[in-house]
């Protein structure tokens, strides 16, 4: 395992002992709203604290972008953090959330890393050297009809599409797939379409911090990544959309409601 992979290893099992930890005293714990569904506890802050110093511990002069505390530093080497993605499930008690931590550099995603505390799941992923869970080789699903893919999304509830057009995608998908997970955390579906659970997955209004490890998890995995519009800017409406290479084309022409 290459050596800033090794460290956030560390950093994201320090996370999960935090959020652990936090989850036995639900009773105690502070949370408030960012914005309209979107809501930020103590569970966030502590989580990403114990990522920040856990890192900056090997590696002092490196920046950070993350969820909560954003931008710090000027450094080549950027990692990329989300402490706690499914804040929402996390605050009532579903069991489906994650860590997700990516390191950058010079732009690119070279590595990257989601941990699910709870099933202690870690997902790994490092360009050109494959994904892992739990250090055996993953690898996208081979379905190869779109009847027969189990798919991933989530509602655009900050309001980055109107509900009328992701309606649109999704009533030309479901009849034409075999069924449709709202999971909650944007992270852990794609580290599941990397893991094969999901067959694809497709979401608007993602943030940096939801994806950088999972898309690098896809592509290392098998898989095909692209926005709606076949790019890399995911911000937005632009969305993200992804699948293993014999679905992906068939889902982004039912999202876009056309057919093969």
């Amino acid at each position: 395992m290459h050596p800033l992979l090794t460290i956030a290893v560390r950093a994201a099992r320090a996370a999960g002992s935090s959020l652990l930890r936090t989850m036995e005293n639900f009773d105690k714990l502070k949370a408030s709203a960012k914005g309209r569904n979107d809501f930020v506890s103590d569970a966030d802050h502590k989580a990403e604290h114990a990522i920040i110093e856990t890192i900056r511990k090997s590696y002092p002069e490196h920046a950070f972008l993350a969820e909560e505390s954003g931008q710090q530093g000027d450094n080549e080497v950027v990692w990329i953090i989300d402490p706690l993605d499914g804040t929402t499930n996390y605050l009532h008690g579903l069991p489906h959330f994650c860590i997700s931590i990516a390191a950058q550099i010079k732009g690119k995603v070279e590595h990257g890393l989601i941990y699910d505390p709870l099933r202690d799941e870690l997902f790994t992923a490092s360009r050109g050297g494959g994904a892992m869970l739990n250090g055996k080789r993953m690898r996208v699903s081979g379905k190869v009809r779109l009847e027969e893919a189990l798919l991933a999304t989530a509602f655009p509830f900050h309001g980055i599409v109107s509900m009328d057009k992701y309606m649109a995608g999704f009533n030309s998908v479901y009849p034409n797939c075999s069924d449709i997970r709202r999971m909650g955390s944007a992270a852990l579906d794609l580290a599941y379409v990397a893991a094969g659970r999901f067959d694809g997955y497709w979401e608007y209004g993602v943030k940096t911090w939801d994806i950088a490890a999972g898309t690098l998890m896809v592509l290392e995995a098998g898989g095909l990544v692209t926005d709606m519009n076949g790019g890399t800017d995911f911000g937005g409406a632009n969305g993200i959309v992804c699948a293993n290479p014999k679905l992906f084309k068939p889902l982004v022409q039912a999202l876009k409601g056309q057919t093969a």
